[in-house]
């Protein structure tokens, strides 16, 4: 049976699901907010160690103004109402990405929340926000040269912003699309990859547990035979 180690979910489809209602993008956006918390418990039953989540990624900077300052705002609200369930179910918190781009007050929000969590250890939930894993991997070069070290496959795995928390086993994304969009190509590079219809929004506990247990059946290969 495969264990289950690393899971990341590229959580699409908030905007076709506002869509398919007659809504607005952005209640997509903010119901989907809401499925992190209940993916995250099912990773704590599971006994899942790491989780990463696909947000923001340094591509969606082109989408309509409007609907990246609501995103970013989004953001500061998920990280303020989600505190205390962060800090009262043990999970260690951080953002991975270049969030230098980001304004003071988003950075400060995401710098207090990996403080106070920084202890925690049930899980270890990662939000990929303004996030490209080629803009990974150069960061992760150019750390490299500044410290004047080798630029080989150890070192690298040592500075890409997933540093402690492995490869990734399952890569899931929901709403239908087959790619993986620029997400972990480093660290998903023999994951099991599993593309679902269901919209971010109406992704529940039962299918992630079904796509869960399916994992642990199928016999991973890495190359071999």
């Amino acid at each position: 049976m495969n264990k289950l180690n690393h899971l990341a979910i590229i959580m699409d489809g908030n905007g076709r699901w506002a869509k398919q209602k007659g809504m607005l993008r952005a209640f997509g956006h903010e119901k989907g907010a809401n499925v992190v918390e209940r993916v995250c418990r099912v990773c704590i039953q599971n006994n899942i160690p790491n989780l990463t989540l696909y947000a923001f990624s340094t591509e969606n900077w082109s989408r309509p103004k409007n609907e990246v300052n609501f995103l970013i705002n989004l953001f500061k609200k998920f990280l303020k109402e989600k505190e205390a369930i962060i800090l009262k179910e043990n999970i260690k918190f951080k953002a991975i990405g270049d969030i230098d781009i980001f304004d003071d007050e988003l950075k400060e929000k995401i710098l207090n929340l990996e403080n106070l969590s920084k202890n925690n250890s049930k899980l270890n939930l990662a939000l990929a926000v303004n996030y490209g894993s080629k803009n990974e991997i150069v960061r992760a070069c150019r750390a490299l040269l500044k410290e004047n070290q080798d630029i080989n496959e150890e070192n690298i795995n040592l500075h890409l912003d997933t540093y402690d928390m492995g490869d990734v086993d399952l890569l899931i994304r929901t709403g239908g699309e087959q790619r993986l969009s620029n997400f972990l190509l480093w660290q998903a590079s023999y994951a099991e990859l599993y593309f679902t219809k269901t919209l971010w929004p109406d992704f529940d506990s039962v299918e992630l547990q079904n796509i869960m247990d399916n994992y642990k059946k199928i016999k991973r290969k890495f190359g071999g035979l």
